[in-house]
């Protein structure tokens, strides 16, 4: 196994984990956050507005990490710096 076949396995295996481990994390995150605000909403109707309001800032602040993670996992596969560098020096090197 050559450098570059290492590296695009490493990538590719590190793109996977960082999307595995950045949906699971925000989505368990959500579902609590969700059940914690129904069990809120039904002990305490009269703060309804609030609740819902900081629910939702809650939400996309732990959405914002799952797309962060996306972004990140994408980066390794589709742009890589270490990558463009191996085929760089591939090409210079023959």
């Amino acid at each position: 196994m050559d450098s570059t076949t290492a590296i695009a396995i490493a990538s590719i295996v590190t793109a996977g984990m960082t999307i595995g481990i950045g949906c699971l994390a925000p989505a368990l995150g959500e579902g609590k956050s969700v059940a914690t605000a129904l069990t809120s909403l039904a002990q305490q109707p009269d703060a309804s507005a609030t609740i819902t309001r900081t629910l939702f800032v809650g939400l996309a602040m732990i959405e914002s990490l799952a797309i962060y993670c996306f972004v990140v996992s994408m980066i390794l596969i589709f742009a890589n710096p270490f990558w463009k560098y191996i085929i760089a020096h591939a090409v210079a090197g023959k």
